[in-house]
């Protein structure tokens, strides 16, 4: 039988175990190779967790980072910065809520869900399905998905899609200038015959994905649809226009790219045989470098071991497909 290792040019392991990086080391072996491992929990108490940890606020925030004392809303960057930070121990560290760090951040974020649903604050008053999703995405993985509070966000969700089935920003459909509305307690209205948005239906999938039972959903099924339909091409909207944004990785995925879009995909069932999906997975193939990592534009490169993040991230899609 044909091993998912074979469907690379080159063999990203040992760069992959030869990393100082524990947690790398970590997840390969218990991902990849499928050794047994310690428990996750002695991730947990690495130096660079302690770091982020030390760093939480007592209001169990953790702080945006600007040197503008007078910061519009900083309860609501702080709000962005949490969530950052949340998905740096969920995803790297693989935190969960049995630590008391993540059950007060998720008390913290769940203070900005509004009746309606969403997670409100970072676009001001105005509906935010990716910050609400992406939020989301992190909660359910830390073990919060049988909480009526995300259900509540999914009922949500499925309440403002646009009518071909995908998700916009409501500040975009309305051509609205983001400086004009993002201070108004006028709440925009999705205009929901102007076409989806790749970038914001990509991160809103994110939550659908990461959940055992509204991933099975046909309406997260169809909109899966419409977003493999859009590889390598433009958005319809401004904010991530140019076809090379499919190319530009970060993780945690923030953004929604080539590598976020098949990893959610996956979990939504679609194979690899799928023709998008085919295309997709020979694309990021014909990019691999020799050195076993892989020619992207990586964003958020605070991160020394991001390009090793992004080929572990690589390697389990195409364990996963194949």
């Amino acid at each position: 039988m044909e091993n998912w290792k074979d469907k690379f040019r080159y063999d990203p392991l040992p760069k992959l175990l030869s990393t100082e990086s524990y947690a790398i080391r970590y997840f390969t072996r218990k991902k990849l190779l499928e050794e047994k491992v310690e428990p996750v929990k002695i991730l947990w108490k690495l130096s660079e967790v302690e770091i982020i940890l030390k760093k939480q606020q007592a209001d169990n925030s953790w702080k945006y980072p600007s040197s503008k004392k007078d910061l519009r809303l900083q309860e609501n960057y702080n709000q962005l910065e949490t969530y950052r930070q949340l998905g740096f121990l969920i995803e790297k560290y693989g935190f969960n809520n049995q630590h008391q760090s993540i059950q007060k951040a998720a008390e913290y974020l769940f203070s900005f869900q509004s009746e309606e649903g969403d997670f409100r604050g970072i676009y001001g008053y105005q509906y935010s399905p990716n910050y609400t999703a992406g939020i989301m995405e992190l909660l359910i993985k830390a073990g919060y998905n049988k909480d009526p509070r995300i259900e509540k966000g999914f009922n949500w969700l499925l309440s403002v899609r646009q009518d071909d089935g995908g998700w916009a920003v409501p500040i975009r459909t309305n051509n609205a200038k983001w400086s004009e509305v993002m201070d108004s307690d006028e709440i925009l209205q999705p205009k929901r015959k102007k076409p989806f948005s790749y970038m914001i239906t990509g991160v809103v999938l994110r939550a659908f994905a990461a959940h055992p039972d509204f991933r099975n959903l046909e309406e997260a099924k169809l909109a899966g649809e419409l977003l493999a339909s859009r590889f390598f091409k433009a958005d319809k909207y401004p904010d991530r226009k140019a076809v090379d944004y499919w190319f530009r990785v970060s993780f945690p995925f923030w953004f929604t790219d080539i590598i976020s879009s098949l990893d959610t995909l996956f979990y939504l069932g679609f194979p690899s045989s799928h023709s998008q999906i085919k295309m997709a997975l020979e694309t990021l193939r014909d990019r691999q470098l020799e050195n076993g990592l892989w020619d992207l534009k990586l964003l958020k490169t605070k991160d020394k071991d991001l390009s090793l993040r992004i080929a572990l991230a690589i390697c389990w899609i195409f364990k996963n497909y194949y």
